[in-house]
């Protein structure tokens, strides 16, 4: 099984904010569509450490993660077995992105 460890504030922005292009270059749909996605396409696994930042937005968060669902085609099933994220300090970030891929995955809590 491969294993890809994603860190988001070396790999994509050291602040990563807004939901679309027109939010600016660190938005969710760009993290999402040309980090995440590809590497869920290429790994087994794919772990997001979002450490190094504490203002994760909700847009942010939905687009990137819940637009996995929405946007490139991977089930909720598939996201709970293939995909997993950290924060350190911030736990209530790894909440939101439980919520905003279950709400996309159409899964009441």
């Amino acid at each position: 099984m491969s294993d890809y460890t994603i860190d988001v504030v070396k790999q994509f922005s050291k602040t990563p904010y807004g939901r679309y292009p027109d939010d600016g270059d660190d938005c969710g749909q760009n993290f999402r569509e040309k980090l995440l996605a590809p590497k869920l396409r290429e790994y087994d696994h794919v772990h997001v450490n979002l450490d190094g930042y504490n203002r994760y937005g909700r847009s942010f968060l939905d687009e990137a993660f819940g637009g996995l669902i929405r946007e490139e085609g991977f089930t909720w099933q598939e996201l709970q077995e293939r995909l997993s994220y950290s924060h350190t300090l911030v736990k209530s970030i790894e909440n939101l992105i439980k919520d905003r891929i279950d709400a996309a995955g159409g899964i009441e809590r």
